[in-house]
């Protein structure tokens, strides 16, 4: 026995307009495109994305840490995508940190390393 593949869940409202919010902004790859299961593959991770979602604001705990926080909030912005809380910076926290929001009310993460931004 072994274990094929490890996935995300994300519930959509707009089952296409959140895989291709996903798709468009980290450059992912569609591999199954259908309103009951999706999937965008990001890295090597894949995001399963289920029709039916109620529209509500939802914490995910999904997480994506990119090279330029700041270029990929513009780009999310111009997406639909809405930024919730500016990247902070502190002591305590080694990586910025954006608390964002896809356009069917899934929020998300995106780190950058300290050094970067």
């Amino acid at each position: 026995m072994k274990v094929l593949q490890v996935k995300y869940a994300l519930w959509a409202s707009d089952w296409q307009k959140c895989l291709n919010f996903y798709r468009d902004l980290f450059d992912g790859e569609v591999t199954l495109e259908m309103e009951v299961w999706s999937e965008v593959k990001v890295q090597n991770a894949v995001i399963g994305i289920h029709g039916g979602g109620e529209g509500k604001r939802t914490w995910t705990g999904l997480s994506f840490q990119v090279d330029d926080l700041r270029g990929y909030i513009t780009k999310m912005q111009e997406l639909g995508g809405e930024l919730t809380s500016e990247p902070n910076d502190t002591p305590e926290d080694p990586m910025h940190l954006a608390m964002c929001i896809d356009p069917v009310g899934n929020e998300f993460m995106m780190t950058c390393p300290r050094n970067r931004g």
